[in-house]
């Protein structure tokens, strides 16, 4: 974590300050005085709800060695430590984030994109971990708080930070990578989270392709080749003499082609077809991963090309793909006690990724029971109860034995999937309590059962009940 003084603070980040303090040291930040550690700096964030300003004796109470303060509030009495002050602490957080980066002296790795971009991030953090002292985010600290706070955690010594970044307007990602300053920049995918606030497709195109803001010049950017608008929407941006651009894909003119997906529900085999890329020569090599799902295989695609960027090959990039440990929700397969599979898949949805999880669903086999678990998409904007049917309409007894729907837009998606299904195999439910008991009496040794839904769903909770048997 970060090792600084309070001069040295105060220089990254713009802040007067008693003198006198100036060789304090500083280990690490908080923002949050409940998990603040003695010795570090306190950074008092302001939101709608809280300012952190009213938990400076808290902050003092924990150790805390020095805090920053915004110039426009009125200094305390007595703070009990030193106080360097800003015009904005958040500013002043992102601004300190840039200083300590630039005394690391490593390589940064920027991955966004509307579905896949935790899994990339963590099949590129694990690649990359073979060769290299790797830092990467954690959870979901992606924005404007979580990747400066992600930057100050990392070690001294870390040679790549690999950072996600997510939006959820323009303007954000733009920033982060400014930030940043990214070496290499990843974008998995287009889908339609954040049509809400966006509109369009092409919009969130435009805003995920804002990660080439804040690239070195002779960086790399890593995109999805089978996605048409991120293509359109590069050429008009792309500044040939400070961008490499590298695609990765299933299309014929993918730098990185995807081929011979082999899928089973703990892992997927694949082979690919670097045509130019950084290759001398063509190149046919396979891989392995220990998840399932073809929008995995192009993930790791993503994470191949990275490595090869920096210098792996492939014996260790293999390596690093078979190790990688997903971070929770994603394709995560668990065991009841009673014998049946569960896949959690739930920790986010959208149009693209509920049908990835389909097709997913669709190309495992070996079960006595197929059951699949749909929870509302959430943040789609005026065409969601459409979109919700347009999922139901995919559906088929080749694809799942049962569905189970559940949350007010799954109603939509439940209406459309009847006429395929016999009387009695598609299920809408309002009440959780109530789907977790139909799954707890209905689900038996050797099902497979599949769940997808937006996170504020929190279909976590029935998988929870089914590890255990039973509803709290």
């Amino acid at each position: 974590m970060m090792q600084a003084t309070v001069r040295d603070v105060a220089a990254w980040c713009g802040a007067t300050f008693d003198t006198a303090a100036g060789g304090t040291m500083l280990a690490g930040v908080s923002t949050d005085t409940r998990s603040l550690a003695p010795g570090q700096l306190f950074i008092p964030l302001a939101g709608e709800r809280f300012d952190g300003h009213d938990y400076l004796d808290a902050a003092r109470r924990a150790g805390a060695a020095a805090s920053l303060w915004s110039r426009s509030r009125k200094l305390p009495d007595d703070p009990g430590l030193p106080l360097l002050l800003v015009d904005d602490t958040l500013a002043a957080l992102q601004q300190l984030a840039a200083g300590y980066l630039s005394r690391l002296n490593a390589t940064v790795v920027a991955i966004t994109g509307s579905n896949g971009k935790t899994t990339t991030k963590d099949m590129v953090a694990s690649v990359l971990a073979v060769r290299y002292r790797v830092h990467k985010t954690v959870g979901n600290l992606n924005n404007e708080i979580g990747l400066p706070l992600t930057i100050l955690a990392a070690p001294e010594a870390t040679e790549v930070l690999v950072l996600e970044m997510g939006m959820s307007g323009r303007g954000e990602i733009a920033l982060l990578t400014r930030l940043a300053r990214p070496r290499v920049a990843v974008i998995t995918n287009v889908g339609e989270s954040h049509l809400l606030q966006l509109g369009s497709r092409r919009n969130i195109a435009r805003a995920k392709l804002e990660i080439v803001e804040g690239l070195q010049p002779g960086g790399l950017l890593v995109m999805n080749g089978d996605e048409p608008l991120l293509k359109e929407e590069i050429s008009r941006i792309a500044c040939p003499d400070r961008l490499r651009v590298q695609t990765y894909g299933e299309s014929p003119a993918c730098d990185w082609k995807a081929e011979d997906i082999e899928i089973a529900d703990e892992w997927t085999r694949f082979s690919v077809r670097a045509i130019g890329a950084d290759e001398a020569e063509d190149t046919h090599e396979t891989y392995e991963v220990p998840v399932p799902g073809k929008h995995n295989a192009l993930n790791a695609i993503a994470a191949i090309a990275v490595g090869r960027r920096l210098g792996l090959d492939r014996e260790q990039i293999l390596g690093g793909l078979r190790a990688v440990k997903l971070t929770g929700m994603r394709i995560e397969r668990l065991r009841t006690a009673c014998g049946a599979v569960l896949l959690n898949d739930a920790y986010n949805a959208s149009p693209t990724s509920v049908r990835a999880a389909i097709a997913l669903l669709a190309e495992l086999q070996g079960y006595r029971c197929k059951r699949l678990v749909l929870g509302d998409m959430l943040e789609l904007g005026p065409q969601e109860a459409e979109m919700h049917a347009a999922i139901g309409r995919l559906l088929s007894p080749e694809v799942a034995d049962f569905v189970y729907a559940f949350g007010p837009l799954s109603g939509h998606l439940a209406d459309a999937a009847r006429p395929a299904f016999p009387a009695g195999r598609v299920r809408h439910f309002a009440d959780k309590h109530d789907l977790a008991a139909t799954l707890l009496r209905e689900t038996g040794q050797d099902d497979l059962v599949l769940f997808k839904a937006s996170r504020g769903m929190k279909l976590e909770e029935i998988v929870d009940a089914l590890i255990k048997g039973g509803v709290g």
